[in-house]
């Protein structure tokens, strides 16, 4: 059963991500560390008792779609309504629409618990944050006041309506239209696909945010515009009114995230109302949609890199667990009768090590990813733009590599537990099959490569991404200083890799000032993860510091000695592997 690290997320949050150093700074408000503490431990308990225990039953029963009528497996909608009681889905909504406006950083750190216990749960309010986002920052007054107070209570729930059968990463190739009415709303018509919770039974309206073309709109994306169609239509009283004319036609059948039904949505049939098309209305200006969905997509991005996170940690406990249980063989050292548990054997031990680093790397990551956006709404001038240009830094990094380590650490989790591993009755498989959808949905990784390298680098001039790497050297030269015991090389192997990530780094931007973008792109994925190592190896240095030694130095030390090399390798495919890449075409 999962536990949450509580105390390692904390820890995490205030000494590796930068949450202390902020709170002491006044920079967060009235927030206070008591404060931090108490909404941590609660959000932990709710992830132990509530959310995991229904877990297998979701995995098992899945979301059932019958005449038109989705139902989530038992107890599910309880759950929901027990996670809006507590107030979890307004947690960093606005203060004037009844949210408590928290920092992004708890936010992040209670999406992680809340996804190790159920991703399938977890990844539905999360898109109702996303919509609340889009609408705070881009709709008008009217809309605001008819349905962002009920999206942040969670009596009502939004969705993200991007995905057409030919349209899946290329936005360009979107078909779906909006006919405008006259009185200000628009006819909706087209079918989505791939929509997360489009129809389900936790709450009486769903609010469906849908990227269409209007009659007249620009080729490509230049030519989108953001609606919002509401499932139930609502009266000037704020009741629901009639049904819309929008109706899920399909549930997928999926590798994992079973309970998390997955629609495809037709608007505009003629199934509902006596004139075929869903009534919208237009959320920001017309033709400029694909910005107000990039609000709620970088939200989702981080969000999805917790899922990775979180499956990781569930996977990590599960095969410690089943190590330290599971007795083969006999343990040189061991002086134990009988067979030894498989933790003490050397392979087992370094697998459960990387384990364990990969998913505290990806954690260090992706909080401070959070505490970027964090300041970046708290500071001012250029300060605030240093800020959000270090969160549109590592957005890419804490989704993909955070979903990577996701899918790998879960097939670590299976090889632990051997040919049980392989059986659904240990739960491992089950992790494994969930966490594989998240390095392809919000945006694939190859695409968050592609961003980081084309979009990212060039940040300020391309000044940006070097300032940070200093700060990393940083962390390695108080490393280097601390005098901690049973360091062995880790100063000397993490500033390596540096040394890799940055002339990565001033490669593929010499590739771009050329105009060479294609070799730049060759790079693009090793890049991301080599920069995810690099980083990740001074933030284990961080965490070995601030805790003045113990298991987080034995752990720096054992990336630094046995995993981040892989650096070399990786900044030789960045350096050298386009001109195989563009001869491969036999291959």
């Amino acid at each position: 059963m999962y536990r949450a690290p509580v105390e390692e997320i904390a820890f995490t949050l205030n000494h590796v991500a930068g949450l202390k150093s902020a709170l002491d700074e006044g920079k967060l408000g009235d927030l206070s560390a008591d404060l931090v503490d108490a909404i941590l431990e609660e959000a932990g308990r709710f992830a132990n008792e509530e959310i995991a225990p229904l877990y297998k039953v979701g995995d098992e029963h899945g979301a059932v779609l019958k005449d038109g009528a989705v139902t989530t497996p038992p107890g599910w909608k309880e759950l929901y309504k027990h996670w809006c009681e507590g107030g979890w889905n307004a947690i960093a909504a606005p203060q004037e629409y009844g949210g408590q406006g928290l920092p992004m950083m708890l936010s992040v750190a209670a999406l992680e618990m809340w996804n190790s216990g159920a991703m399938a749960f977890a990844i539905g309010p999360t898109l109702t944050m996303g919509a609340i986002e889009a609408m705070e920052k881009h709709a008008s007054d009217e809309l605001k006041a008819i349905y962002l107070e009920k999206l942040v209570s969670g009596e009502w729930m939004g969705t993200m309506n991007l995905t057409e059968p030919q349209a899946g990463s290329d936005l360009n190739a979107l078909r779906a239209r909006a006919e405008p009415v006259g009185d200000g709303t628009y006819r909706i018509f087209g079918q989505k696909i791939f929509i997360t919770y489009g129809e389900h039974d936790f709450t009486d309206n769903i609010v469906h945010m849908v990227l269409a073309r209007l009659p007249d709109a620009p080729a490509g994306t230049r030519g989108i515009s953001l609606f919002l169609v509401p499932k139930f239509l609502v009266n000037d009283d704020g009741s629901l009114g009639a049904r819309n004319d929008v109706f899920c036609a399909s549930v997928e059948h999926k590798l994992g995230i079973h309970a998390s039904p997955t629609c495809t949505m037709i608007y505009g049939d003629g199934k509902f109302g006596e004139t075929p098309g869903a009534i919208g209305w237009l959320v920001g200006e017309e033709n400029k949609g694909l910005a107000c969905m990039f609000t709620m997509m970088n939200n989702a991005r981080l969000a999805v890199g917790m899922q990775g996170v979180a499956i990781a940690e569930m996977a990590y406990q599960k095969a410690l667990a089943y190590a330290q249980e599971r007795r083969q063989g006999r343990a040189e050292g061991d002086a134990s009768e009988g067979m030894s548990p498989i933790a003490l054997h050397p392979d087992v031990k370094r697998t459960l090590l990387s384990m364990k680093a990969l998913t505290r790397i990806s954690r260090a990551i992706s909080y401070s990813c959070a505490h970027a956006i964090d300041l970046s709404r708290a500071a001012e001038s250029d300060e605030a733009k240093h800020w959000q240009e270090r969160a549109n830094l590592l957005t890419p990094i804490a989704k993909a590599f955070s979903t990577d380590v996701g899918v790998e650490v879960a097939s670590m989790g299976v090889q632990i537990h051997g040919g049980m591993g392989y059986i659904e009755e240990t739960g491992a498989a089950a992790l494994l099959r969930d966490a594989r959808i998240a390095p392809i949905y919000e945006g694939t990784n190859g695409i968050q490569a592609i961003d980081l390298v084309m979009r990212k680098l060039p940040l300020s001039g391309g000044e940006h991404i070097h300032g940070y790497i200093a700060e990393l050297r940083d962390d390695v030269e108080a490393l280097r200083k601390s005098n901690l015991p049973d360091l062995g090389r880790s100063a000397d192997r993490i500033a390596a890799a540096l040394d890799d990530f940055e002339e990565a780094t001033r490669h593929l931007q010499a590739l771009q000032g050329d105009g060479k973008s294609a070799e730049a792109l060759a790079g693009a994925t090793p890049y991301l993860r080599l920069f995810a190592l690099a980083a990740g190896g001074a933030y284990l240095a961080r965490a070995a510091v601030a805790a003045n030694g113990g298991e987080r130095a034995g752990l720096c030390r054992f990336f630094a000695e046995n995993m981040i090399a892989e650096t070399a390798a990786l900044k030789a495919a960045v350096l050298e592997g386009a001109a195989s890449l563009a001869a491969a075409d036999a291959a």
